[in-house]
């Protein structure tokens, strides 16, 4: 019987995959080579960029998309369709994520004879109007089917018609009397509360508002915006087709007399006309449409409505802005007076968000709704009839009203009605009391309601980010990793370090199994263990509480600092393999497939533009001409049959070498010892065989080492600028699977060559961004195997 320690030794060598690797790439490179570049991929790691500069490129390229549209609009007088967004032609797609699943109708007690019924017996003779109970008949017309329980989702989408905004809207504007926290109203999508909060945060501030929505044209059904996205601004551009509650008269069914299309019309006019129609977000105003066209514009921007559904404030700020956001638990704030004097906000570096978010609670908490985001519009200290100063938040909820329970809005101190509401406060706040989901409370009220806060600084044209991303091996013991990111400042000032994964948002279904948490230590080089300047940790070590990424915010004068990342990784039974989704979902699910696996395939190429240095690049070429080299010796070997017969013996002899060499390192570092196992049990393999297979083996081994080599040659080549994005996209792809070590054993790529489950298998990719007022400032990866070798990005 083994003894215990290597029981545990053989389980964590049948648990622990030992090539860890993940999908890089869902296209393989052949069925780039036909189309054209791809301009979201030609430059998306540039190093180092002025954040200003940044931005105006990206808003120039969504103004001449929108120019060219509307001119082609003109030529063929009609208004334009997404055809990479088609709510109206493809709605589903554009509704759902790539792994959705339908929820299985049991029965719908409800027929097209209900509801002719319905509309018979409400209706009223006289100049040929119909009357309608419009509650009663939206309840027979939309009634929803019963789902069985264990085949529901949670979100279920459900919209009846699709139209314009000029069809909608009796007389559509974009904004009436500018943007306003008051204007937002939450739709049928019940769990993007996040983000209507993010864009109540942002709205009242006009200068960033404009920077969002920066092209349209509204007699094409045109419209254009920015949004940032894993380190660059995204431009995003849709049309004017938007989901409605309720369907099409004509899809009613049956044969209604109506020569005059009276009873259509009333029915239009109560059921699909005005902000109230829409089946998403809203603007109260009945003719104000840039709510929703901003929230369509952002679900294609992460590839369906599905895609916003959960979130954090503070995140769609950073959408919003292309600021950076930091989270603080209320309970844990040290001074109270330095947050109050940053809510004061008096230079507008800052917007802030607020949730609730109490495990405890069994309801709401004095009306606010628990797990449910808020937006942070204003903090106010002024001096009250008797000359005390009073501090005071203004607050808003997205959902715009009360709830029909009444919970919504606060109802303490300094609620609507309440008695500190004397008109010297009214006048003095300039504040009246309606069900707009906007309320006032103390600031300590605040922090003793509210969970968290999301604190997001913003950043101008004075400011310089700098970035690079790569990919890790994630391994079951948590620690500090070897590989590191090395920053040198030239220039004294405020720094803003940001340690991210990719936002899987935007390529929902093909996360794969694992989620982080990150971690990170900034140090100066070579510091003393433990003598750090930030230790940066999740605000909550909690996987469903995780967020994309985690700040540091330092003054630092000028040197060279270093960031230890950590990543904690747990594994989600729940999803499937990346590799799994994509076999099943090429034939069901074509088209959404093709989207979400060219979001995947330009997100995972951005840690891999400088994955290879130039002396990577050399080794490869020496490894390639050893495999070239070792294939013509192969060749002489067999048509040389004196020196074939003695292969065997020789092999023999060099094995035996090789073992004894393998049992000394035996103790070594964890990936010494993989290696070693490898290369041992290949060599046990040979050994059982006679020569002649042998040498038969080693000639399709070397001409499968071969192909990879040519492959990893065609990879190492980082691509010129004027090159295809797609074959970018390509040589990436291949060069991080090789060097993640993720050789697949079989063709499926679903399992291992010895049919043994791999359990452990995380692969994570990470990106550090830093912001400074450093022009000069620089980034390299460090080599954990060799810390003279590292990756820059300076730029020149």
């Amino acid at each position: 019987m083994p003894a215990p320690q290597d029981l545990i030794g053989d389980f964590w060598k049948s648990f622990i995959t030992e090539k860890p690797g993940k999908v890089t790439a869902i296209f393989p490179s052949s069925l780039y080579e036909t189309l054209l570049p791809l301009p979201q991929a030609a430059d998306s790691n540039k190093s180092q960029k002025n954040c200003g500069l940044s931005y105006e490129a990206a808003a120039a390229e969504c103004r001449a998309k929108v120019a060219r549209i509307v001119r082609d609009c003109k030529r063929t007088n009609s208004k334009w369709t997404d055809p990479s967004f088609d709510v109206r032609g493809n709605g589903m797609d554009c509704l759902v994520s790539l792994t959705w699943r339908s929820p299985a109708p049991r029965a719908n007690p409800w027929t097209v004879e209900d509801a002719l019924s319905t509309l018979q017996e409400n209706r009223v003779i006289g100049e040929g109007s119909l009357g309608l109970d419009i509650t009663t008949l939206r309840k027979i017309l939309t009634r929803q089917p019963i789902y069985d329980e264990d085949n529901y989702e949670d979100f279920n989408p459900n919209p009846r018609s699709v139209h314009r905004v000029s069809w909608i809207y009796e007389n559509p504007q974009f904004s009436v009397d500018g943007f306003s926290s008051s204007d937002i109203m939450q739709g049928s999508n019940s769990e993007d509360c996040w983000w209507l909060s993010a864009v109540a945060t942002v709205c009242h501030r006009k200068d960033l508002m404009d920077k969002i929505c920066v092209a349209r044209d509204v007699d094409c059904g045109v419209y254009g915006f920015v949004f940032h996205r894993d380190g660059a601004w995204v431009p995003t551009v849709i049309d004017d087709n938007l989901f409605l509650k309720e369907p099409d008269f004509s899809a009613l069914g049956g044969s209604i007399c109506d020569p005059t299309n009276s009873v259509m019309s009333t029915y239009r006019k109560a059921n699909q006309t005005g902000s109230e129609a829409l089946y998403f977000a809203s603007c109260r105003d009945a003719n104000e449409t840039w709510l929703p066209l901003m929230e369509k514009a952002y679900a294609k921007a992460h590839g369906d409505f599905h895609s916003i559904w959960g979130g954090w404030v503070g995140e769609g700020v950073e959408d919003l802005t292309g600021g950076i956001y930091s989270e603080m638990v209320l309970e844990d704030v040290l001074s109270k007076e330095h947050l109050w004097k940053e809510l004061l906000n008096e230079d507008k570096h800052f917007v802030f968000g607020l949730d609730i978010l109490d495990q405890n609670a069994s309801g709401d908490k004095n009306g606010l709704a628990n797990a449910h985001a808020y937006s942070l519009l204003e903090a106010r200290e002024e001096n009250g009839e008797d000359g005390k100063p009073v501090r005071l938040v203004k607050v808003r909820n997205p959902w715009g009203q009360r709830g029909g329970d009444g919970a919504g809005e606060w109802n303490g101190p300094w609620s609507d009605g309440s008695k500190e509401w004397t008109p010297y406060w009214l006048i003095k706040l300039d504040y009246r009391f309606e069900n707009d989901g906007v309320f006032w409370m103390t600031y300590q009220d605040m922090l003793l309601t509210f969970t968290n806060l999301y604190r997001t600084r913003l950043f101008d044209d004075q400011w310089t980010v700098t970035q690079e991303w790569t990919s890790v091996s994630v391994a079951w013991l948590t620690g500090y990793l070897q590989q590191k990111f090395v920053v040198e400042v030239k220039k004294s000032g405020t720094v803003v370090f940001v340690l991210q994964q990719l936002d899987t948002r935007y390529f929902r279904g093909l996360e794969g199994e694992y989620n982080y948490l990150l971690h990170f230590i900034l140090q100066k080089q070579d510091a003393e263990p433990g003598d750090y300047i930030c230790r940066v940790q999740p605000k909550a070590e909690n996987f469903w509480q995780a967020s994309r990424s985690v700040t540091c915010e330092a003054d630092l004068e000028p040197g060279v600092y270093e960031i230890l990342p950590k990543i904690t990784a747990l594994k989600d039974t729940s999803r499937e393999p990346v590799e799994a989704v994509v076999q099943d979902k090429a034939d069901v699910k074509p088209q959404k497939l093709r989207q979400v696996g060219l979001s995947f395939d330009i997100a995972h190429s951005k840690a891999l533009k400088s994955a290879t240095s130039p002396k990577a690049e050399e080794k490869e070429k020496e490894k390639e001409a050893a495999v070239a080299e070792n294939k013509e010796e192969a060749t002489d070997s067999k048509e040389e049959p004196a020196d074939a017969k003695e292969t065997p013996a020789d092999a023999k002899e060099e094995e035996k070498k090789e073992e004894e060499q393998e049992s000394e390192t035996e103790d070594e570092d964890d990936e010494s010892s993989e290696e070693s196992s490898e290369e041992g049990s290949k060599k046990g393999e040979a050994k059982k065989e006679d020569g002649e297979k042998k040498d038969d083996k080693e000639e399709k081994e070397t001409e499968k080492k071969d192909g990879d080599g040519d492959d990893k040659a065609e990879a190492a080549t980082a691509p010129d600028s004027k090159e295809s994005a797609a074959a970018s996209v390509k040589s990436e792809g291949e060069s991080a699977a090789n060097e993640a070590g993720g050789d697949r054993d079989d063709a499926s790529g679903l399992g291992g060559g010895d049919n043994e489950p791999k359990v452990w298998n995380a692969v994570c990719v990470i990106g550090l961004r830093v912001y400074s007022q450093d022009e000069e400032i620089t980034i390299q990866l460090a080599d954990p195997k060799n810390p003279q070798e590292a990756s820059s990005l300076a730029v020149q």
